[in-house]
């Protein structure tokens, strides 16, 4: 299944085994794990255990700042690129749980297309559970699924049924394929799965479930499903540069997405595979004031490595990037930003302790540097060190405390101060105390 549990999630985990042994009217849950063990899990046994260990409590229009940022922004450029043309969106609700997600978006597709009827929308929803399934293709859903959705919307799409509970219309339903997919397998992106060249992908708190390689596998096939321009949506505590450093962000007021934009074309970049770069003569860098960010610390490097070392790292070609980023260090060793994109292309390459052992060196270099601090939390929280997470969790909001909310980070890829700060409130308390 792919699925990761952390020594803190163990009680989560002994839970779901239990319930599942019981579901299979086996009392002794040690010989029920041994049989796991010894026979292999079958499709079926999967089945049984992702309803029992993941969390599908999901209710329609959640996270509102995510939803006004595609419906406001994102939905409304496609429409217009497309309108006359090419009229067709596709969607992909991934991880869709017991539908309320999928139908929100069917929601928010009808509202901003001027002329419905003249448009071809797929909307695909898929996940692990069966049960679920079942009932996100019924459509059927009792109050407490709409606590966040606007009467007016409630009114508009849903039919009151006599035991109290709502149907989705109809012509809503018959927009949304719903099928069994599991992420962490490599069945997708495919075409007749409606998991390919997609235009809007919801996959929200589904990938801290997974092992960090294994997130970064199911993200790199997320990627490969997008079609160009496509937009990635996922969970706020998700959201990671290292993880998604091959898409581009993009901040909106209280969200951020991922877009997948066309690679440039090599002959854009100019790359001498086996001269080394020798640096231009330049001034000496200046000194960091200790009361104020340190930007012109973390911008002034050679430009010729450094240029070629994000050049490489955002085309996802990690080998050129880490050699790329090693000759910009060998040419300006104190430089801290060199030594951060060297942890970001060591995160994405799965070398979780040479990555720590860069940042390390990054905020020893700069110690006012926001994101290396947060790096350094995101990688002891996936390690299950939750004391260090804190600590590290801490030391970033020391440091953003001396930004404007709206301030860009340095070495953040358009990531302002304020949408850091809202990452690290939707943290857990033992995470983020």
């Amino acid at each position: 299944m792919g699925l990761h549990f952390p020594p803190e999630r163990f009680p989560q985990l002994h839970r779901g085994i239990e319930a599942a042994a019981r579901e299979r009217q086996q009392d002794d849950v040690p010989r029920y794990v041994r049989g796991l063990l010894d026979t292999g899990i079958g499709h079926a046994e999967v089945q049984r255990l992702a309803a029992h260990l993941t969390v599908g409590e999901t209710y329609f229009f959640r996270d509102p700042p995510l939803l006004d940022a595609v419906a406001g922004m994102v939905l409304p450029e496609m429409v217009r690129a497309r309108r006359g043309r090419d009229q067709h969106l596709r969607v992909w609700s991934a991880g869709c749980a017991s539908g309320e997600e999928a139908y929100t978006l069917a929601i928010l597709l009808h509202e901003a297309l001027p002329d419905p009827r003249g448009w071809r929308v797929s909307i695909t929803g898929t996940d692990i559970h069966p049960a679920a399934l079942e009932k996100a293709r019924a459509g059927v859903y009792g109050e407490w699924s709409f606590r966040s959705t606007p009467a007016r919307l409630k009114a508009a799409y849903f039919l009151p049924r006599a035991d109290g509970r709502h149907e989705i219309a109809p012509h809503l339903r018959r927009l949304v394929d719903f099928r069994w997919l599991n992420l962490a397998e490599d069945s997708f992106p495919s075409s007749d799965g409606g998991t390919d060249a997609v235009d809007i992908l919801f996959c929200r708190n589904v990938l801290m479930y997974f092992r960090p390689e294994r997130a970064r596998a199911t993200v790199a096939r997320l990627r490969r499903s997008l079609a160009d321009g496509g937009c990635l949506v996922v969970g706020p505590s998700e959201a990671s540069q290292a993880l998604f450093s091959r898409l581009a962000v993009e901040n909106h007021p209280g969200a951020i997405l991922y877009r997948k934009r066309s690679a440039p074309r090599r002959a854009e970049v100019a790359v001498a595979p086996c001269a080394p770069v020798r640096p231009p003569a330049r001034a000496p860098v200046p000194a960091c004031a200790p009361a104020a960010p340190s930007r012109s610390c973390l911008a002034a490097a050679p430009d010729e490595p450094a240029a070629l070392a994000r050049s490489m790292a955002d085309r996802g070609d990690l080998g050129a990037a880490l050699q790329w980023c090693e000759r910009w260090i060998d040419a300006d060793k104190v430089n801290p930003a060199a030594h951060y994109l060297r942890a970001m292309v060591l995160l994405e390459r799965g070398e979780a302790e040479a990555a720590r052992l860069a940042l390390r060196r990054a905020v020893f270099l700069e110690p006012g540097f926001v994101l290396a601090h947060f790096a350094l939390g995101n990688l002891a929280r996936q390690a299950g060190e939750t004391a260090a997470a804190a600590r590290h969790y801490a030391n970033a909001r020391v440091q953003l405390a001396r930004y404007q909310p709206g301030d860009l980070l340095p070495e953040g890829d358009g990531l302002s101060a304020g949408r850091l700060t809202q990452l690290l409130s939707g943290l857990a308390p033992a995470d983020a105390a």
